[in-house]
């Protein structure tokens, strides 16, 4: 069963993303996260993915035979990939069904990976050793992202990876410029969120909690920041 945050804006943007990923944008991901030609604004996305998984993975262990791994918005699946290739017992999930279904025919056999459709609160997955939410909490506001956070942590041991949207100047231009293309067109909103409010009120609903490392991403039109958690 899952835990759902407190605000009301979690299941409404879930539901978004849901739509967005699996009725608009499946072939457009499933293109953005392979090597096939893109245009140049899609090509700095890509890059600055790259670079952001590379960070991600850098700061789990490279020995993870006996780990326990959840990928929390797992996308296409290359992070999940990457873990399992480590030696973790992997638990991918995502909201879109499509994506999973690309993430499962990329991944190489005899992975230990659980591919899954579905909430990444939900606290029938089990226990994990480390969770990782690569650009899955991006479209959520700052109390959100913590409740998420908090509720992961209920099940966590070790590390939590995520990353989120900096508030800054060119990120609001961009967000700004992406509203003029027709509605139809546009991804689920990116919600941009001040570093220093987001450590605060990790602070304060985890008490026993500590952030960790932290690192941005800068690409063109992809910018995200990781932030580590380690759970009390």
């Amino acid at each position: 069963m899952a835990s759902a945050p407190f605000s009301p804006t979690y299941d409404d943007r879930r539901g978004r993303l849901e739509a967005y990923f699996d009725r608009t944008a499946s072939k457009t991901w499933e293109r953005l996260t392979s090597d096939a030609p893109v245009s140049g604004i899609r090509a700095t996305v890509r890059a600055g993915r790259n670079r952001m998984r590379d960070v991600l993975l850098s700061w789990l262990p490279i020995n993870m035979t006996g780990l326990r791994l959840l990928d929390a918005g797992c996308g296409t699946g290359a992070l999940a990939i990457e873990a399992a290739q480590r030696g973790a017992e992997v638990v991918a999930i995502d909201v879109a069904a499509s994506l999973v279904h690309v993430a499962r025919d990329r991944a190489p056999p005899g992975l230990n990976i659980d591919w899954r459709v579905g909430d990444m609160l939900d606290a029938d997955l089990g226990w994990f050793d480390h969770v990782v939410a690569m650009d899955s909490l991006i479209h959520y506001q700052a109390f959100d992202i913590v409740e998420v956070l908090r509720n992961l942590s209920d099940h966590t041991d070790g590390s939590l990876l995520f990353t989120f949207a900096p508030s800054t100047k060119p990120l609001a231009l961009m967000h700004a410029v992406g509203k003029l293309f027709p509605r139809a067109d546009r991804a689920p909103a990116i919600e941009p969120v001040r570093e220093q409010l987001l450590r605060f009120l990790i602070a304060n609903a985890m008490p026993a909690a500590r952030t960790g490392r932290g690192e941005r991403v800068a690409s063109g039109f992809y910018t995200s920041h990781a932030l580590e958690v380690l759970p009390g």
